[in-house]
């Protein structure tokens, strides 16, 4: 008898053997992915500080988010890993950082390099453990993953909701006929207005959600990217005649490193210049603010639905931005640099194991959110990340954390933020230094000063120490170092040139 139970062990672990590779984490543990929590993860486009729970404008209006935060833990110094859509949400997705993937511009995606092929994205891990993963909006960026390839990224996709109808001309002659540097008031209805149609299709969604298995939806929201567009009502909340605009230095960039300006190149964003000349920084403030309290509807769309669907309590619920947004700070409108209007990001979690109305002031990074879900899952975490679990902060947002944020944007260019101080080391060796607390707008550039070599030191020891070279096909103009010599749109910088948004 003990022998015929033997053999039919050994049977029984053959099997497993043979057969365990092909089953799926759920399979194998039933009752454990039964009772893992959903992820419903919402990512919003270029919204920088302007939310209600970061306060980055005294008349913002987001009543959602607000009811967001307070059910959750608000990271009120998280920052981006590039401060442009596709590295950055490359590495939101991969959960490793430019400086190693190489993908610094708006090109290519990621998997074109073959050292990637095989890495497992957000969406590809929680899928092999058990979960029905969809998703719907920009989450990767713009066209990414190709349509080819979304069979092996996610179970299901949504709309793109790209935008769906223009007026018939710009409202806006800029200098850059670009038709996305554009705003004003259009359309007439939220029902056409590009995101609302995201909103809708996830909404539905939720409705019909998965019972039986845990799930993870991803709903990416383009508001408020340019062209700042929405319905009448949502400029009705900010009259124009009381609008209070952002606090700019016409001197700002006095005492900064040639190297900057190269840094920030042209998207199609408007420039300040203009703006200021024309008349229309006021009215683009407005838009922008607009755009943020439509988009902010819309999040409240999905969340209303996620509590009809009756799993509210068991689903962790994830905001994020892919970078902020300059609307005049530091002579600019856009992005595309390593300032805190750039890399600062609004994050909030709430759910199972996350503290409700708590506020971090811990430096954490988009590169967290990774190793955050699936830790928050009870699912392993791949060894190959980059970034830190935030569970401890999500149930102490008091907890310690030793490690700052770090944002690159080319190679070799790169941030550090800590609860105090913003470091800035460029790749031809440049420096800025501020003193965040008692410099919030970082006005006053502190790396000449000798006295503060020791926290320049000190900071430097987080910077990475390698930076991979562009990837193949990058498209973009890339700032790089070669033998010392900056190269900008393919030449050399001389010292006599014009900064390039002049």
């Amino acid at each position: 008898m003990a022998r015929q139970k033997m053999i039919q062990w050994a049977a029984v672990f053959g099997l497993w053997v043979c057969t365990g590779a092909e089953l799926s984490a759920a399979e194998r543990e039933p009752k454990a992915a039964a009772q893992r929590p959903n992820v419903l993860f919402i990512a919003i486009d270029d919204l920088n500080d302007w939310v209600g729970p970061l306060a980055g404008h005294p008349q913002v209006q987001t009543p959602h988010l607000d009811a967001l935060a307070r059910r959750g833990v608000t990271f009120t110094n998280a920052h981006c890993q590039s401060p442009l859509c596709n590295p950055s949400r490359t590495s939101v997705l991969t959960g490793l950082r430019p400086s190693t993937t190489g993908v610094y511009a708006l090109a290519p995606w990621f998997r074109s390099d073959g050292r990637f092929r095989d890495h497992p994205t957000l969406f590809q891990w929680f899928r092999r453990h058990g979960y029905w993963t969809a998703s719907t909006g920009k989450v990767f960026h713009g066209g990414y993953p190709p349509r080819a390839d979304r069979p092996q990224e996610a179970d299901e996709w949504g709309p793109d909701g790209r935008l769906a109808s223009r007026p018939p001309k710009k409202f806006v002659q800029t200098p850059d006929p670009h038709p996305l540097v554009d705003w004003g008031i259009f359309p007439e209805k939220d029902e056409d207005c590009f995101d609302h149609d995201i909103a809708t299709w996830a909404a539905d969604w939720l409705r019909k959600a998965p019972q039986d298995k845990p799930w993870f939806l991803a709903v990416g929201f383009q508001h408020p990217h340019v062209p700042c567009y929405a319905p009448k009502k949502w400029f009705d909340l900010y009259p124009e005649d009381r609008l209070v605009l952002p606090p700019v230095r016409e001197d700002d960039r006095a005492d900064l490193p040639r190297f900057a300006s190269y840094l920030h190149w042209k998207l199609p964003e408007p420039r300040w210049k203009w703006l200021q000349q024309a008349g229309q920084w006021k009215p683009l403030v407005r838009a922008y603010l607009a755009s943020v309290s439509f988009v902010d509807h819309q999040v409240g769309r999905v969340l209303q639905a996620l509590q009809q669907s009756g799993q509210a309590e068991r689903t962790l619920v994830v905001l994020w931005s892919d970078h902020g947004w300059h609307l005049g700070e530091k002579g600019i409108t856009g992005k595309n640099t390593l300032w805190e209007r750039s890399t600062r990001v609004p994050l909030i979690l709430a759910g199972p194991g996350v503290a409700a109305g708590g506020r971090c002031q811990r430096p954490v990074e988009l590169l967290d959110l990774y190793p955050t879900l699936a830790e928050s899952c009870g699912l392993p975490v791949p060894s190959a990340l980059e970034g830190v679990s935030l569970v401890p902060l999500l149930k102490d947002p008091r907890a310690p954390r030793q490690r700052p944020a770090i944002t690159t944007h080319n190679p070799g260019n790169h941030a550090v933020r800590t609860e105090r101080w913003r470091y800035i080391r460029y790749a031809d060796g440049s420096e800025e230094l501020y003193d965040v607390q008692a410099d919030p707008h970082e006005w006053h550039n502190l790396a000449a000063q000798e006295r503060y070599e020791p926290i320049k030191k000190e900071l430097a020891r987080w910077l990475p120490r390698n930076d991979a070279p562009p990837m193949r096909g990058s498209a973009g103009r890339l700032l790089i170092v070669e033998n010392g010599v900056p190269i900008w749109e393919g030449r050399p910088i001389r010292p006599d040139d014009p900064f390039p948004d002049q």
